[in-house]
């Protein structure tokens, strides 16, 4: 590791910053993990993009999906790739509790940054808050990697602002995504700010809470590889005349890719988010391929509406 635990909340505050994308996982048509096809994809987002950070095989990466050993290879890809251009923070996250020790120890090992892992997914639960906290705790104390927490709907509950803030009190918790309301996250902000890096998956809000709450990380989502290209790179562009404090010229660049937020957001299918931004990567030259059950893969007549969009978006490639 590059800091001691001790040290977890200092180096992530110097480090872990600047736009992060969550990246999606190609397969071949065999459905079997694509490693040729991924470390593309992490050249072009690293090198080429030159994002601050990857968040790993995550829920847009389908680490549902995949076995152990598969995560775990798609860890280590990332990091052999990022070597030297980006950060690496790897999805931990899972119902298992051993296979998310399992995971952040070879995390650990193999050098990468961050992990993140989710709140658990509790079932017949009525005091949420005692289960969540004792989770954390446990994990901070087994782990001496910089740990991110993560909240959003699909856990079945919402983590409070105080319950994230007495979990940001533990020593290598480091940062949060936080998928909730504005009033929430900005409430966390105050609350404990000065303790863990407060974040939300929503680019339409990022430079917003640069602004106003003084944020300087994106954790993260898609749109910084769907909606940049090696020519277009406006929401690099626009975070960083942001952080200089050129908030005019900030607000105007990043208004003026709302063409491409609405055309990518107007064919996108309900059902099918993973498939449709594969199919949006392929578009843009990136590796995409099938997703595995039980997703479903885009129908002839949504790969025609994707393609209608794509074209009215304006990215430049």
């Amino acid at each position: 590791m590059k800091y001691s635990k001790s040290s977890a909340k200092d180096y992530a505050r110097q480090n872990f910053k600047g736009v992060w994308a969550a990246t999606a996982t190609p397969f071949n048509e065999d459905l079997s993990l694509n490693e040729a096809g991924f470390r593309h994809n992490l050249q072009h987002w690293a090198q080429t993009l030159k994002l601050g950070g990857l968040f790993v095989s995550g829920k847009q990466g389908e680490f549902f999906s995949m076995s152990v050993a598969e995560r775990k290879r798609t860890f280590e890809l990332a990091v052999e790739e990022a070597e030297g251009y980006c950060g690496i923070v790897t999805s931990c996250s899972d119902t298992n509790l051993d296979v998310v020790l399992d995971l952040a120890r070879h995390s650990q090992n193999i050098g990468a940054d961050y992990i993140v892992v989710h709140s658990p997914v509790l079932h017949f639960h009525h005091d949420a808050e005692a289960t969540v906290y004792a989770y954390y705790r446990y994990l901070s104390e087994q782990l001496d990697i910089g740990i991110a927490l993560w909240n959003h709907p699909d856990c079945g509950y919402t983590m409070s602002p105080e319950l994230c803030a007495r979990i940001a009190e533990l020593p290598n918790i480091v940062a949060i995504k936080y998928s909730v309301d504005r009033p929430l996250y900005a409430r966390l902000t105050a609350l404990a700010g000065d303790k863990i890096l407060v974040s939300t998956a929503s680019e339409d809000e990022w430079l917003d809470n640069i602004v106003e709450l003084g944020w300087r990380l994106y954790l993260c989502s898609t749109p910084p590889f769907l909606l940049q290209t090696a020519n277009d790179q406006r929401i690099n562009d626009y975070t960083r005349l942001a952080f200089e404090g050129r908030t005019a010229e900030a607000r105007k660049l990043r208004d003026s890719l709302e063409p491409a937020r609405a055309a990518f957001k107007s064919a996108r299918p309900s059902g099918t988010p993973q498939a449709y931004t594969k199919y949006w990567m392929e578009l843009l030259g990136q590796v995409g391929g099938p997703v595995r059950r039980p997703l479903l893969n885009l129908t002839d007549a949504e790969k025609a509406a994707t393609r209608e969009a794509f074209a009215r978006s304006g990215l430049v490639k």
